[in-house]
Order: C-alpha cells, then structure tokens, then sequence
C-alpha cells in the first residue's frame, strides 16, 4: 500500500515531540517535551466557552469579533492599520493559518527561506504546498544572523522568508528552540532582502506576549515597505494557555487574507465555535493579564536554568522569549557522540520507547542515548535537540569544515519550562537523581551496539 501514498506522505513520520510526549503519559514521566502548559487557564476565559456551548454556539460559525479585536489590538499596541472586514482570517490554530498561507502563496518549485535550528511544522506544509525549503544556519551560542550567507540563500525562485517561532518579534524576532531575538540589525536586513527581491515574509507570533527582560515585542510589519508583504500568523494557544482549542489567525493584505480564507473554508470550513465566542473574552484581556503572564515565565524561565546548569548543563544563551530552554549538554558528557543503545531496563518503558521513538527518531540517535537516560533514571522526558536542526543549511564552506561546524548540533537538548511549579519541582527532584556527590551529571559509560 506505500505505493499509492503520495511522495509527500512517503518522506514524513511522526513528529517526534508529540510522541515523546505520548511517551511521558505511557511511562508516567514528567513532560518537559511538548510546549502546552499542565496548569489550569484562566477561569473567565473557560466559562466563556463553557457559556458558549451551553448557548448552543455550537455550529458552524464565523465570529467576526474576533478581527475586530485583532485590529483594535494591533493598533493599540503596534500602531499598525488592520481592516477586519477584509485582512484577517480566522484559522484551526496557527498550524492552519501557516499551511493554509503556504497552499496560497507557494506554487511547486518555489523556494522558501527559514533559519535553523527551526520549529518542525513548517517544512511539512512548504513540502505540502510543493515549495523547496531552503535553510539558513544560524551561528551558536547566541543564533546570530550571517547576512551574507543570508543573502546567498536568494536565488530566482525565492518566493517567501519565514520568520520562525521564536526568531520573530522586533526588536527581535524569536526562535522555537533556542528564544532567540532577532535584533534590529538583523530585522532590518530580512526587510530589506524581502524588499529587494520581491519575496513575502510569514511570521510566527505566538510568543508576542511572552517576552523576557524587557524585550517588547513589535511586528516586522512596522518596519518600511514590510506590511504589505508580510504575512502574520498567530493563536490564542500560548498567550492563553489553550493549545487544545484551535483558534488562530492570519493578518496580511486583502488579496492574500482572502486567499486565505477561502483555502480555510476548503480544509476546515470553520475554527471551533464555542472556542472563538471564548477567544473574545481572552482577546479583551487587559494589561494586567499580559504583564502577569510575563512575569510568570520569567520565574519561570530562570528556575529552570538555574536547575539546569546546576547539574551540569551549559545554558550559554538565555531565551529572551518563548518557554523553551536549548541546553547543551555537558563538555564531558560521553552520550553526545556517540549512538544510541535500547538496552532499556524497564520493561514498560521499553516497550513504549521501542514502539514510539524508534520510528521517527532514527536521524537522531546520537542524542536518544541521552534522553533516554532522563527519562530511564529521572522520569523526565525532553526533546533531542537535533531534530530542529536541517543538513541542507546553506553554507559557503568546504563540506569538512561544514562537518566539523554542525557538531554543535548534537549537544542539544529542548526543555520547556511552561509548567506548574509542582511539575518544575518534581522534575528537578527527578534530575537530581543524575547529580553525583560532587554535584555534576552522573553519566553512564557509552554504550556500544552489535555490529
């Protein structure tokens, strides 16, 4: 039956986050993996929707609320001029919002231009809307931008640049993994590029209320010429703390948002009803809410590397947005470089890593020995950061010093920290667990496989 797959179909597996995170629920592990909080949302956002339901708003529907909020909003906080009636569409989550501007802006054959390390979903629809994904390498610690190997990635094919989560917010743009803030500098020279060689940018907002030592976010659209080419996509899945609730948007200029829409109403006719009379509450939230939220993660953000690189993580970049730590594993470390064994001791958690992991993680083994090790001895599960990193990065060096460069990117491991402080306390209880008398990460010995 693979043979009446499509190409397409035949080059995805499953995400691995999400079956890390099935992982954790088999294995009773903390989830560290997957990006949604375990606390609960705001009660007047819930009895908003639960208010909804039982008003029987629960049919197709359209709420044109929304936009209106979203363009009373983007004025008030960015000075942007949104028209509701004909810029903004309302989408499943921002998955959709992103696919759905793809299938609208990509024709087969186009080349879309995104930085790495980089959030999964976006090469998928790019490939699904027939485009080439082409990447931009990133230099560690601090993710900084290279503009001439930036520029080299333009070619006559070039269509679109995608500003990832979380490289995205101005001052700065924001990476899912790493909480990387594109300076202004950097934002400038995107612009530019978009502006020289004709091409769209489609960003990620759904950190723009998650900001950390007084990053403030602003659009890439404010910056000259940008917004009619740039294309926003954005939830309440984040700010809110709803990511099971499918409620997102698209702001572009008029012909694009209503290419949008109309590729909406084709894959999913409609969001969630009772959720988008529900968005209309957490939209009309206050300073108050979004200064709290921040304050939160912040605590939050900085708990978390503080556990982390008390045993013996290197944190060398603190993310200035998002919930997510990139941590690299200690400069001792024996897992790093080498493959992973599935000598897993426990027999239940075996059987659930051997029937999940093994599928969709077999390009990044040099990490699994690691996490499978955090969640054997810690019953913590993370992500192996080699995941959001892309071979294909575009680069001008020899393919040995190329080789030798991309080694950082197996050190790598994804945290995310959007969790209760019971569920962080427990987690470092668990790592503590790994720690030796002298305070440092107790590793096992390599372990070699059969040959």
């Amino acid at each position: 039956m693979e043979k009446k797959l499509s190409r397409v179909a035949n080059t995805f597996t499953p995400s691995p986050i999400q079956e890390l995170s099935h992982l954790a629920q088999r294995c009773n592990a903390i989830n560290l993996a997957e990006g949604f909080p375990d606390f609960p949302a705001a009660p007047a956002i819930k009895s908003a929707a639960v208010s909804a339901i039982n008003s029987d708003f629960n049919q197709y529907r359209h709420v044109q609320g929304i936009c209106e909020l979203l363009a009373r909003n983007a004025k008030e906080m960015y000075g942007l001029e949104v028209d509701p009636d004909t810029d903004i569409a309302i989408c499943c989550g921002q998955t959709e919002a992103f696919a759905a501007a793809m299938f609208a802006i990509i024709d087969p054959g186009d080349e879309v231009v995104l930085f790495d390390p980089c959030y999964e979903t976006y090469e998928g629809c790019i490939r699904l809307a027939g485009g080439i994904p082409v990447y931009v390498a990133l230099e560690p610690p601090h993710w900084t931008l290279d503009a001439e190997k930036f520029m080299s990635s333009f070619t006559g094919r070039t269509k679109a640049v995608i500003l990832n989560r979380f490289i995205h917010c101005v001052v700065f743009f924001w990476n899912n993994p790493t909480g990387k803030v594109f300076t202004w500098n950097e934002l400038e020279i995107i612009a530019e590029a978009c502006r020289s060689r004709d091409c769209l940018a489609v960003t990620d907002e759904v950190y723009e209320h998650i900001t950390y030592d007084n990053v403030k976010h602003v659009t890439l659209s404010l910056l000259p010429g940008m917004q009619q080419r740039t294309i926003i996509t954005s939830s309440v899945s984040k700010t809110f703390g709803v990511t099971g609730w499918r409620i997102g948007w698209a702001i572009a200029n008029p012909i694009v948002a209503s290419a949008i829409r109309n590729i909406h109403v084709k894959l999913t006719d409609s969001a969630p009803a009772p959720f988008q009379e529900a968005a209309l509450t957490a939209l009309s939230s206050g300073p108050d809410y979004f200064e709290s939220l921040r304050r939160d993660y912040e605590s939050k953000r900085d708990y978390s590397i503080q556990l982390l690189t008390g045993i013996g993580f290197q944190i060398r970049f603190k993310p200035q947005g998002s919930f997510f730590l990139f941590a690299e594993l200690p400069e001792s470390s024996p897992l790093s470089d080498v493959g992973a064994s599935l000598a897993l001791t426990d027999p239940k958690t075996k059987v659930a890593f051997l029937t999940l992991i093994i599928p969709c993680l077999l390009v990044l083994m040099v990490q699994v020995e690691y996490v499978k090790h955090l969640i054997e001895q810690a019953g913590v599960v993370a992500v192996p950061g080699r995941g959001f990193f892309h071979f294909n990065s575009v680069s001008s060096e020899s393919e040995e010093s190329l080789s030798a460069c991309h080694d950082y990117q197996k050190r790598y491991i994804r945290f995310a920290f959007c969790k209760s402080s019971a569920t962080l306390e427990a987690a470092a209880q668990g790592l503590s667990e790994l720690v030796d008398t002298k305070g440092c990460l107790n590793l096992p010995p390599p372990c070699k496989t059969d040959t």
